[in-house]
């Protein structure tokens, strides 16, 4: 490899071709919708802010513990970030900061719900150290304090888990090397949160961060040894990595 700029790329199939399918699939379903905005004068930039926003405002819906209605905002949200991407390219109007800020603001969107999820359980454990009462409430229904700690740290692990997703890409694409590879990207964790808010408070949600710290850390070694593989293979000029 002369350098960074040279791209190390992987043959594709599997999960990541089943993945581009079904994208291709979700392209062609939106397009007339995304040729009605177009229509309209709304921009790419338009639906990146709002879905930017609704997303802010799920994550607060989830602090204060109203999940379906959380669940509503962040899926109004992730369709705009679908449409997003698709507006720009039929509008021929694509550019690399575009896409990087796509990239970050999604980050951000992300961490705010995860946030509020962890906000909303450790606020119930402040709220029970203040009304002893509460205590024994929970307690009657099989919850001890020590539960809404371990949901809360949860979230937080979940938080951590996605961002090592999508730092192991970044870093590998930084070293000129490509890694899409991963069973749980964005889209994977998003509607496993959005699902389980739908049901609003009760197990579901606890359960969904179990299975999204899980995959999200499966996801982030699998492309560490993906880029171990690909660096060890010969031609890959894996001395100057």
């Amino acid at each position: 490899m002369s350098g960074p700029e040279a791209v190390v790329r992987s043959p594709e199939g599997g999960m990541s071709g089943y993945k581009d399918a079904l994208k291709r699939f979700a392209h062609g379903v939106l397009d007339p919708l995304v040729r009605l905005l177009l229509s309209i004068g709304l921009t790419a930039d338009h639906l990146t802010a709002l879905g930017f926003i609704l997303s802010l405002f799920a994550g607060l819906e989830f602090a204060t513990g109203r999940f379906r209605l959380a669940a509503a905002l962040a899926t109004v949200g992730g369709l705009c970030d679908i449409l997003d991407g698709q507006l720009a390219r039929m509008a021929g109007k694509v550019t690399r900061f575009g896409a990087f800020l796509d990239s970050t603001l999604d980050r951000i969107a992300e961490a705010a719900l995860l946030v509020g999820i962890a906000w909303y359980y450790m606020a119930q454990l402040v709220d029970m150290s203040a009304n002893p009462s509460r205590v024994l409430a929970n307690l009657q229904h099989g919850l001890e304090p020590v539960t809404f700690l371990v949901i809360a740290t949860m979230a937080v692990l979940a938080l951590v888990g996605s961002f090592m997703v999508s730092y192991t890409r970044a870093r590998a694409e930084g070293l000129g090397l490509e890694c899409k590879v991963g069973w749980f990207e964005r889209p994977e964790r998003l509607m496993l949160l959005i699902v389980a808010g739908y049901f609003g408070l009760g197990p579901v949600i606890p359960g969904a961060l179990i299975v999204l710290v899980f995959f999200s850390f499966a996801t982030a070694v699998q492309r560490m040894a993906h880029v171990w593989k690909i660096t060890r293979s010969p031609g890959s000029g894996s001395a100057e990595v």
